[in-house]
């Protein structure tokens, strides 16, 4: 049942749960327990809701930043990416494979608040070798979701 919940609530969280039981054929309070548990499991970690910023007013600036670290003898990656994923500005932090250790996503409002924000907190860490910062310019598919008007092909059919 863990599965079919899960696959589900990821892609709709706001579901009630009367419909989601009707849905899995199970009681409400089966899966409501169930969903309790794997909230305290730390299995659901949170609800979010998938907001397309450009359709608003508000100017976000959203970047993906590559960094390379020295990893603290006896510490691992761990204590670094707790200690870059503590900054309020931060909203992601992935332990990678490849040519770098971290990918970081931080949003700012311009372009310099984030640029300010490599240079004056997250390079001068004492792990950090290097990072290179790659900036969202629009995007089209998050979480699964089309967030941009599907492009229609308006050229004339001709038929002999």
């Amino acid at each position: 049942m863990r599965e079919k919940i899960l696959a589900v609530i990821e892609k709709n969280s706001r579901i009630d749960i009367h419909d989601l039981a009707i849905l899995l054929g199970e009681s409400e309070v089966a899966v409501a327990n169930e969903i309790a548990e794997m909230e305290k499991e730390r299995i659901i970690c949170g609800y979010h809701t998938l907001i397309n910023w450009e359709n608003t007013s508000e100017e976000k600036v959203i970047a993906l930043i590559e960094v390379k670290v020295t990893p603290q003898r006896g510490m691992g990656f761990d204590k670094i990416a707790e200690r870059i994923y503590q900054y309020s500005e931060v909203n992601a932090v992935y332990l990678m494979s490849g040519a770098f250790d971290f990918t970081v996503f931080i949003e700012g409002k311009t372009m310099r608040e984030v640029a300010l924000f490599v240079a004056n907190k997250l390079s001068p860490l004492e792990s950090v070798q290097s990072t290179a910062t790659h900036f969202v310019l629009k995007k089209y598919k998050d979480h699964g979701t089309i967030l941009c008007d599907q492009i229609r092909d308006e050229r004339m059919l001709i038929t002999p």
